[in-house]
C-alpha cells in the first residue's frame, strides 16, 4: 500500500470569480449543475447529507439530487429511516456534491421540509416498477435476517405487472429550503477559489472565502 500522505492530485481546471457570479446562488447551480451533466460527471447528482439527531450525534451518508425548486433542493427517500427520524428530531442538514472531473465542490446548508403528497406521488410512480418494489419491501435501516428475505418479498411484488404497487405512506420527499450555498473550485497549490452565499434577513449575501 502506498503511503496515503503521498497522494496528492494539482488542480489545474478553472478558477472562480465571486464577484462575476449571480445574486442568487440556486441559478448559479442550476448552472454548474448543467455542467456536470455535460461533462459527464459519474453521478452528478449524488450529494452526502448530513444530519444530526437530537443527542447532537452525527451521520452522513448519500442520497440523491431529484429536484432544484426556487427554494432548494429535494431528494426522496423513507421518512422511517435513521435520517428520517433524525429529521424529525432536527431539522437543520448539510449536503455536499462533489464532482472531481471539474475539481469543483458545492456545499448546502437550510432546513429540510416534506415535500407534497402529491409530489411525492408524482416521482414515486415515474420510478421503474423495481424500484417502487424496493421501497416497498425495504424498511430502511432496520436490522434483517437475510438477503433471502429481501428478494422473495421483492418477487412476489414483481411477479404480476399489472398489480400497481402503491407508495408507502413512510416514503417521500424533502425539501432542503437553502440558507447558505458555498461554491468551490480547485486551484493549484491548494490555494482554491471560494464564493459563499448566505441569506441573511431574507437577502442574499455573497462573500469570497479564503481557502
Amino acid at each position: 500500500m502506498n503511503n496515503i500522505a503521498d497522494i496528492r492530485k494539482e488542480y489545474t481546471k478553472g478558477a472562480l470569480e465571486p464577484k462575476s457570479m449571480g445574486d442568487n446562488p440556486l441559478l448559479e447551480f442550476q448552472g454548474w449543475f448543467q455542467q456536470a451533466i455535460d461533462s459527464q460527471v459519474l453521478e452528478s447528482n449524488a450529494m452526502v447529507l448530513g444530519t444530526v439527531n437530537a443527542a447532537g450525534k452525527p451521520s452522513s451518508r448519500v442520497v440523491l439530487l431529484k429536484e432544484i425548486t426556487a427554494e432548494g433542493i429535494v431528494f426522496f427517500t423513507n421518512y422511517a429511516s435513521r435520517k428520517g427520524q433524525e429529521l424529525a428530531e432536527n431539522p437543520f442538514v448539510s449536503a455536499v456534491f462533489f464532482w472531481p472531473e471539474l475539481e469543483r465542490q458545492v456545499r448546502v446548508e437550510g432546513q429540510v421540509r416534506k415535500v407534497s403528497e402529491a409530489d411525492s406521488d408524482a416521482y414515486f410512480y415515474s420510478r421503474p416498477r423495481i424500484s417502487q418494489a424496493g421501497a416497498v419491501v425495504s424498511n430502511q435501516s432496520q436490522v434483517i435476517p437475510d438477503r433471502e428475505t429481501l428478494d422473495a418479498q421483492m418477487a412476489v411484488l414483481m411477479a404480476d405487472e399489472s398489480i400497481k404497487i402503491e407508495r408507502p405512506k413512510h416514503w417521500g420527499g424533502y425539501e432542503i429550503v437553502i440558507d447558505g450555498m458555498e461554491f468551490w473550485q480547485g486551484r493549484p497549490g491548494r490555494v482554491h477559489d471560494r464564493a459563499r452565499y448566505q441569506k441573511i434577513d431574507g437577502a442574499w449575501v455573497k462573500t469570497r472565502l479564503s481557502p
